[in-house]
């Protein structure tokens, strides 16, 4: 299995940054999809933006974003360090939600809950 562990979450002010990561650790292959997904109080996980996790010569980093993100975060990977970021910018308070890692072995079709199989325990992200 996959095993997927957030970090980088915080609380930030209006216009201000965040960078979150998600390393994949436990079997994993060599290529896979990793996305980013969120959850505020009161509302369904949405998905935010995802990568295609492998490496450069078979068209990895190929990404997908949300309409409601995009031109404000950067989805990209350290292929070599099974490691995944979200670099966060502009943010604003309805950014603010748990942010939850993904990720299934099979190229990234889209930002469904249910397209994704494995799943970290998440981390806050509060913008005031």
């Amino acid at each position: 299995h996959v095993q997927l562990v957030e970090s980088g979450g915080g609380s930030v002010q209006a216009g201000g940054s965040l960078r979150l990561s998600c390393v994949a650790t436990g079997y994993t292959p060599s290529s896979y999809c990793m996305a980013w997904f969120r959850q505020a109080p009161g509302r369904e996980r949405e998905g935010v933006a995802a990568i295609w996790a492998a490496a450069p010569t078979v068209g990895g980093g190929t990404t997908i974003y949300a309409d409601s993100v995009k031109g404000r975060f950067t989805i990209s990977q350290d292929y070599r360090k099974t490691t995944v970021y979200l670099q966060m910018n502009s943010l604003k308070p309805e950014d603010t939600a748990m942010y939850y890692c993904a990720a299934i072995v099979q190229r990234c079709y889209g930002l469904g809950v249910a397209d994704f199989d494995y799943w970290g325990q998440g981390t806050q992200v509060t913008v005031s």
